[in-house]
């Protein structure tokens, strides 16, 4: 028999049982269960109006639920619990800074309300690619600055939980691609973090595990790479139009769906490998492009906010040097 109090690294680091809220008549969060395992980067998905706000600050301890039971790192959040504080980090939406004193200062001080060391200001400024913008003021940070030292007002005291609500809202895609790098560095140390955000491409990319609300509901939670399969849908290739005609491209075998979109001949097809070898016979791959399937697909078919997407541009966007690309050259 151990001794050990050390919590096995796949526990909960948050446990939710039929967690119900209500605002009036609008039921934000309607029986919602789910764990969220120490040491993952789980995301909480769902369009505008879906209870991930709601549900978030019940498990921050900043709003209580009408029903059901929430636990974090092994208590309960409500009443307001300031033993978890120090061991938790939060950022919002909108988050409020000193603006008046330089992104050291801040940090400091955010620092020094936790009790923690000042050299903790000078260790997180670099965590998060701030150190040559030290002595800047808040004030004159750029908005992706501004996010950087957001997170690092989250992380400044140490936490082993952190709550991030779209912290890439409103980036450049350069700056966002930057933070993705900051996050990773963040799960590589261990830490346990939730995550809102409405880019897929994002949660595709980082986490884990992804929860996505519908009306206050789980309508589905699994890996990113798990959902997509389940999901069937269907693989698009990309021939510049007037490569082959539309009446030809339909004759082809594997195609279920041809059509012109933005420029582009679209052929949708369950199995890519069949069509791409119709294709190469037909007319050669040069200029071929090939989207399979992305967390969007399965989002949209869930949240039915479905809205028109251009064919010929990827879901998810990716730098080149990303390995999460999911558009190539044929």
């Amino acid at each position: 028999m151990t001794t050990d109090s050390t919590p096995p690294p796949d526990s909960s680091a948050i446990a939710v049982r039929d967690v119900r809220k209500r605002y009036g008549d609008r039921q934000a969060v309607d029986g919602v269960s789910l764990d969220v395992r120490r040491g993952e980067f789980f995301g909480l998905l769902g369009p505008n109006g879906a209870g991930k706000t709601t549900l978030i600050e019940i498990m921050e301890g900043l709003r209580q639920a009408d029903s059901g039971t929430v636990r974090v790192l092994d208590h309960s959040p409500w009443p307001r619990n300031t033993a978890l504080l120090p061991r938790m980090g939060v950022q919002t939406q909108a988050s409020a800074f000193f603006v008046r004193q330089s992104a050291r200062e801040h940090l400091a001080t955010v620092a020094g309300l936790y009790r923690a060391e000042p050299a903790a200001a000078d260790r997180t400024l670099e965590t998060v690619g701030l150190t040559g913008q030290r002595d800047v003021l808040v004030e004159n940070l750029s908005g992706g600055q501004r996010q950087r030292l957001a997170i690092a007002s989250a992380l400044v005291h140490g936490p082993e939980l952190i709550f991030l609500d779209e912290p890439t809202a409103a980036l450049d895609p350069q700056a966002r691609r930057d933070l993705w790098e900051v996050l990773r560095v963040l799960k590589s140390e261990g830490r346990t973090i939730v995550y809102t955000t409405h880019h897929l491409d994002e949660a595709e990319a980082l986490c884990d595990r992804v929860a996505i609300l519908v009306d206050g509901k789980v309508a589905a939670l699994d890996s990113p790479h798990r959902l997509v399969t389940a999901a069937g849908a269907p693989s698009r290739l990309l021939l510049p139009a007037g490569r082959i005609e539309l009446a030809q491209a339909m004759a082809l075998p594997g195609v279920d769906r041809a059509s012109l979109q933005g420029g582009s001949l679209v052929l949708e097809t369950a199995t890519p490998g069949k069509v791409l070898q119709a294709v190469d016979a037909l007319t050669g791959l040069d200029g071929v492009l090939t989207r399979t399937a992305t967390l969007e697909d399965v989002y949209l078919e869930l949240t039915g906010h479905a809205h028109p997407v251009d064919p010929t541009q990827p879901t998810n966007p990716a730098h080149p040097a990303d390995p999460h690309t999911t558009e190539s050259q044929a």
